[in-house]
C-alpha cells in the first residue's frame, strides 16, 4: 500500500484550504487504513477499479463531474459511498475517500484518523479516577476492535454527512426566521426578494436531505442489502471450510456493535448468515438523525407557508381597501355627472317663457339638482353596504 502513494501526517489536514488545493490533482485519492494512517494516492480509474475490485460503473457513481443521486452499494470486497461530499470506497482494510484536500472532506478525513487509530490503552493509574479512566477506555477498546472495520469507517461517513446537513439546516434557520418576521413587520421589495432567496436555498437542501433519507431508508427495507454490507462475514465465509453452513462462528470476526452489546448477556451469539441486526440498529441512529434534520426542514416550510398566507392576506386587505375607495370614487363621479346634466341642459341657448322675469328659478333648479345628485349618491352607498361590498 505505502509503494502507491506517499504517507500524509495529521497535521498536513489542518493546513489552509487556499495551498492546499494548488497541490491537488483531479484524481487524487487518500486512504486510511485500519490503524488510522493516511495516505494520499494518485490513482486513475483502472487502478482504483483493481485496487478496489469494483466495476467502472460503481466507479462512475463516485464521479463528481456527474450527478447521481446519493448511494450505499454493497459489493463483493468493498462498499461504494456516494452521500453528497463524501464519495468513499470502503473496504476490509482500508478507506478510499475522493478529493481529499476539499474543504467538506478534510474534517472526514481526520476523524477517520481519530477513530480507526489504535487506542492506547497502558495506562498508570495515579489514583482511583485514573484507574478508571483507563478501565473504561480498555472496555471501548474492545468493543471498538470487535465492530467491523467497514462498519466503523461507514459510521463516520453517515455521522459526519448527517451533521454536515444539519449544521446547514441550523444555519438556514438562523437567518430564515428573522427575514420571516421582518418581512411580517414590513413587506418591502428588499425583504421579499430577500426571503425568495432563502426559500430557494431551503428547497435545494430539502432535496439533498430527502435523498440522503430515501437511501437509509430504502436501505433499512432491504435485509439483503443490509448483508451485502457484511465485508468481513462474506470473506470469513468464504474462506471458511464449512462456508455452506448457516451458522456465524464466535471464531470468525465478530460483528456486535456498541448498541447490541450494551442489550445482551452474552458478548457473544450465533449469527445467521442474513442476521443483520447490528447494522440496522446502526443504519436506524442515523435514519433518525437525518429525519430530525428532514423535520426541522418541513418546519421551516410550514412557517414559510404561513408566511406567505398571511403576506397575501394583508395584500388582499390592501387590494379591498382600494377597491373600497375606487367605489367611492365612481359613486361620486356618477353623482356629479347627474349634477353636470342639469347644468348642461339648462346651459342651452334655448329660449324658455319661464327664465324671463323669474330669478328665482335658478336658486331651485341648484337646489333639486344637488338633492338628485345626493340622493344617487346614498342611493349607491346605502345599496353596496347592504350587500358588503364595503365596510360598515
Amino acid at each position: 500500500m505505502g509503494g502507491e502513494g506517499i504517507i500524509v501526517p495529521l497535521d498536513s489536514f489542518s493546513q489552509p484550504a487556499s495551498l492546499i488545493k494548488k497541490t491537488a490533482v483531479s484524481r487524487s485519492w487518500v486512504s486510511v487504513d485500519t490503524s488510522g494512517q493516511s495516505t494520499v494516492l494518485d490513482l486513475d480509474k483502472y487502478g482504483i477499479m483493481k485496487r478496489v475490485s469494483i466495476h467502472a460503473r460503481d466507479l462512475r457513481i463516485l464521479d463528481p463531474l456527474l450527478s447521481y443521486p446519493s448511494a450505499i452499494l454493497g459489493r463483493e470486497k468493498a462498499i461504494v459511498l456516494n452521500l453528497e461530499h463524501i464519495k468513499a470506497i470502503i473496504t476490509t482494510d482500508e478507506v478510499l475517500l475522493r478529493d481529499p484536500f476539499d474543504d467538506n472532506v478534510i474534517p472526514i478525513v481526520e476523524e477517520l484518523q481519530r477513530r480507526l487509530a489504535p487506542a492506547n490503552v497502558n495506562f498508570i493509574g495515579q489514583g482511583e479516577d485514573e484507574e478508571g479512566t483507563g478501565v473504561q477506555s480498555e472496555a471501548q477498546t474492545s468493543e471498538s476492535n470487535e465492530f467491523p472495520f467497514e462498519f466503523r469507517a461507514l459510521e463516520v461517513a453517515l455521522e459526519g454527512i448527517c451533521s454536515f446537513l444539519d449544521a446547514r439546516t441550523r444555519e438556514l434557520e438562523t437567518a430564515a426566521y428573522p427575514a420571516l418576521d421582518e418581512l411580517t413587520s414590513m413587506i418591502s421589495s428588499r425583504n421579499l426578494d430577500r426571503v425568495r432567496k432563502l426559500k430557494s436555498s431551503m428547497t435545494r437542501l430539502t432535496n439533498r436531505v430527502q435523498k440522503v433519507r430515501d437511501e437509509l431508508e430504502q436501505l433499512l427495507d432491504d435485509d439483503d442489502d443490509m448483508a451485502d454490507l457484511y465485508l468481513s462475514r462474506k470473506m470469513s465465509f468464504a474462506s471458511s471450510p464449512s462456508s455452506g453452513g448457516g451458522d456465524w462462528s464466535p471464531a470468525s470476526p465478530t460483528i456486535e456493535s456498541k448498541i447490541s452489546r450494551a442489550s445482551r448477556a452474552t458478548p457473544y451469539s450465533i449469527h445467521g448468515e442474513n442476521d443483520v441486526e447490528e447494522l440496522e440498529m446502526l443504519l436506524e441512529a442515523y435514519f433518525m438523525q437525518i429525519e430530525a434534520t428532514s423535520n426541522k426542514l418541513t418546519t421551516l416550510r410550514e412557517y414559510i407557508d404561513d408566511t406567505e398566507d398571511y403576506i397575501n392576506i394583508q395584500l388582499d386587505n390592501h387590494r379591498n381597501q382600494l377597491i373600497q375607495l375606487e367605489l367611492f370614487l365612481l359613486s361620486g363621479t356618477v353623482s356629479l355627472s347627474i349634477y353636470s346634466l342639469f347644468a348642461a341642459i339648462f346651459g342651452m341657448n334655448i329660449p324658455y317663457p319661464w327664465n324671463k322675469h323669474h330669478g328665482y328659478v335658478f336658486k331651485w333648479v341648484v337646489i333639486l339638482a344637488g338633492v338628485v345628485s345626493g340622493s344617487v349618491f346614498m342611493s349607491i352607498m346605502t345599496y353596496s353596504r347592504h350587500k358588503g361590498l364595503v365596510g360598515l
